[in-house]
């Protein structure tokens, strides 16, 4: 069967193609500028590589053109081919414990969520309904980043703030890149052939977040009410004082939105460096001996060290320390530097394991107390394999 995974973003429209007998991708790629100058689309399929700038006002004609170049193409040889189509979602709130067939009341529920992911939901649902248009009776799925954390208890999930703000408003941690460390997870325990792991898995990269598992389950995650919570990002914040927003606001003659843009957009590697918001020209910065750089690569690794250690507790231990995404699975110099921080709980590194990129791996020494691993992530594969889940039943 072949199930195609899709994230739409307001001006994109990212999918993979997948042959699920084998779980092989057939085609990917990106169609970017939706509705600006310059739009234009990749595909990759069968080692080939296609790069084109063409009109694209909107999400339904970038459909109907990912949909016509795979036939095109030979990708595949007719529309009935596809037998499913995953998108995935940002927030389901509190409604989607689970992925879900999507209904019509399904796409409204992502509309009155859109308070909770207001740069994403929209954009989820005008993919969803330009795939309607252009294929009516292929079954769609919902994948949401948020499910995999629904397992939270209260103290996890509830913040120290009027209970009324939750009862009326739903202001509780919901949590992201859940497809990603269900992904981990799930890897885990089939690689380690175990089901009840301790787990601390490091989604690393230009955003981030770390998820305590246990059994399979999310116990505790770094992210928050939004995906701007928890460790120190690219260019997000991550925690911080919230006073701080109502100072800087009087200080600097901005609203509340305006700031919380600049927490999002203009913090993180990107604020303190003055220089880079990714990693790579920080580690170049760090090089060069760029001070700026320096305390960006001094922070980023103590937010991401202090929760780690905070889940070691919560979890009584751990098992497997896995790190993937962008930084995680590329960047030897901080998986070095993270680690090395993390000596007094007994993780210790193979330095000539660490060293290389790429690929499922196990860089812990002998002796370290827990595994350590580098695991590429794979949400694209998650969502097909849920799509086809849920289509079968």
């Amino acid at each position: 069967m072949k199930i195609m995974s899709i994230n739409a973003g307001s001006s994109s429209l990212k999918f993979s193609l997948f042959d699920m007998d084998k779980e092989e991708v057939l085609a990917s790629g990106l169609f970017e500028r939706i509705g600006i100058d310059q739009s234009n689309y990749v595909i990759k399929y069968n080692g080939t590589k296609i790069k084109q700038e063409i009109d694209l006002p909107d999400h339904s004609v970038a459909v109907s053109l990912l949909l016509e170049k795979l036939v095109e193409l030979g990708i595949i040889r007719s529309l009935s081919e596809i037998d499913g189509v995953g998108h995935r979602i940002v927030s389901g709130g509190d409604y989607y414990k689970e992925s879900v067939l999507i209904t019509d009341k399904v796409i409204q529920d992502l509309i009155d969520l859109k308070d909770f992911a207001p740069l994403h939901n929209p954009a989820h649902v005008l993919g969803i309904n330009s795939f309607k248009k252009v294929l009516p009776n292929t079954p769609m799925v919902a994948v949401f980043d948020t499910a995999f954390h629904q397992t939270m208890d209260e103290v996890s999930y509830l913040y120290p703030v009027p209970y009324s703000w939750y009862e009326d408003y739903k202001v509780r941690k919901y949590g992201a890149h859940g497809t990603s460390h269900r992904y981990i997870a799930l890897t885990l325990q089939k690689e380690l052939k175990r089901d009840d792991l301790r787990i601390i898995s490091c989604h690393l990269g230009n955003g981030g977040s770390i998820t305590a598992i246990k059994d399979g389950k999310c116990i505790d995650t770094s992210m928050g009410f939004t995906p701007l919570a928890g460790i120190m990002m690219g260019t997000r914040s991550g925690d911080i004082d919230p006073s701080i927003i109502p100072f800087v606001m009087e200080k600097e003659g901005k609203n509340a939105s305006e700031v919380i843009d600049d927490l999002n957009k203009r913090s993180g590697f990107l604020g303190l460096s003055r220089y880079s918001s990714d990693a790579r020209d920080i580690v170049n910065g760090v090089l060069e001996g760029k001070e700026n750089c320096i305390l960006a690569e001094q922070k980023f690794i103590r937010t991401v060290v202090s929760y780690i250690a905070n889940y070691y507790v919560l979890l009584g231990g751990c098992d497997v320390l896995c790190f993937t995404a962008g930084i995680g699975e590329n960047s030897v110099p901080f998986r070095m530097k993270i680690v090395e921080k993390l000596a007094c709980l007994g993780f210790k590194l193979d330095i000539e394991a660490n060293q290389a990129v790429g690929g499922f791996k196990k860089i812990s020494a002998d002796d370290s107390k827990s595994l350590i691993y580098v695991l590429p992530t794979n949400e694209e594969l998650m969502i097909a394999r849920d799509t086809l889940e849920i289509i079968n039943r």
